[in-house]
């Protein structure tokens, strides 16, 4: 393996949550929440992590390790890292190369080496929580001392240069802070307020399913957006509508409405779905018409939709029967509970 060879001077490590939306996705992405008052992304950590381990290396060499993956590269230089035209691990490169600067400056090589306990293609932000892990740790590494909400800007600007198309904003904010938030979008920028939620009651309250089938979000999120763009009458009254439940459901929330909460999950699923075709599945049909039957009040693809997770909220007494019949339609429940802390560094 090519840590066997790593002669270490400096080590830092970090995990940081995945994230559930229960409102507002899509409305986070650049210039959209500009074209709706008071734009809100309500959304909860979880406790499914992505990890990474950064060792500086005596040799001048960059090494890149994916455990979930099982992918590794390496390269002799920095220079020859920014010389690459293809890269097999994206995310970790077109950060270390961010940061490269500063290694460079200190003469040492380093080695990454990243894990994510979320499903490939889950739809709960694995790769925008690995960025955060990830830049975080290089962060320390370099003394570079960017600020957290700096930080969030620099990840999110990065990701757009490794997906080629515009990123949202919200799926940092649980990786940064944890707990339930929601991101308030305005042409002030973006911020964050944690809303006064239980963990222990959201725990009792939801069901987390993965369909096994990954979906790509940077293309399903920039249809969506092109079409509004591009003047689509539908897409924009749709948005609209899933702008006025995201800041319902951030009231509900902060009221401990369930009840209210449910409802607007199934009207924001509504909306949704008619924004783009392939964003719903067969499966995910089946899934949520068989939690529905049991007890679930509310229910809506995490993410950009296609594939990947499906959130469910459910009363008390009827999480573990929602989680049968979700299972006897082949999907795979996930354990998972609110994360209640953001990115760890150590």
């Amino acid at each position: 393996m090519l840590w066997s060879c790593i002669r270490s001077s400096m080590r830092v490590t970090t995990k940081a949550p995945c994230r559930v939306d229960l409102a507002g996705a899509t409305l986070d992405i650049w210039p959209l929440y500009l074209f709706h008052q008071h734009s809100v992304t309500v959304n909860f950590a979880v406790d499914r992590y992505t990890s990474c381990i950064a060792t500086t290396r005596d040799d001048g060499a960059v090494s890149l390790c994916s455990r979930d993956l099982r992918v590794e590269e390496k390269f002799a230089s920095y220079t020859h890292l920014r010389a690459a035209k293809r890269l097999k691990l994206p995310l970790l490169g077109y950060l270390v190369r961010f940061f490269a600067p500063e290694l460079a400056l200190q003469e040492k090589g380093i080695h990454l080496e990243s894990d994510s306990e979320a499903p490939a293609g889950a739809g709960i932000s694995g790769s925008s929580a690995l960025m955060i892990a990830v830049a975080s740790a290089l962060n320390k590494l370099t003394g570079s001392r960017y600020k957290l909400d700096k930080l969030r800007e620099i990840v999110q600007n990065v990701e757009a240069q490794v997906i080629r198309v515009p990123t949202g904003a919200q799926d940092y904010f649980p990786a940064m802070y944890g707990g339930v938030s929601a991101i308030e979008l305005s042409p002030a920028g973006v911020t964050r307020s944690a809303l006064p939620v239980q963990a222990s009651e959201l725990n009792q309250r939801f069901v987390l399913a993965y369909t096994g089938a990954p979906r790509n979000s940077g293309i399903n999120n920039w249809e969506v957006m092109k079409a509004y763009i591009d003047g689509d009458q539908a897409v924009q009254r749709n948005f609209d509508r899933i702008a006025s439940v995201s800041n319902r459901m951030r009231n509900a929330l902060s009221n401990n409405d369930w009840q209210a909460a449910g409802s607007l999950m199934r009207e924001d699923w509504s909306n949704r779905k008619k924004n783009i075709p392939g964003i719903t599945t067969p499966l995910i049909d089946e899934m949520i018409a068989a939690a529905a039957r049991v007890g679930s009040t509310g229910a809506k693809v995490c993410g950009a939709g296609g594939g990947g997770c499906v959130v469910f909220l459910v009363e008390p007494r009827a999480k573990e029967k929602t989680a049968r019949a979700l299972e006897a339609t082949g999907a795979q429940v996930l354990d998972a509970k609110v994360a209640p802390k953001g990115v760890q560094v150590s």
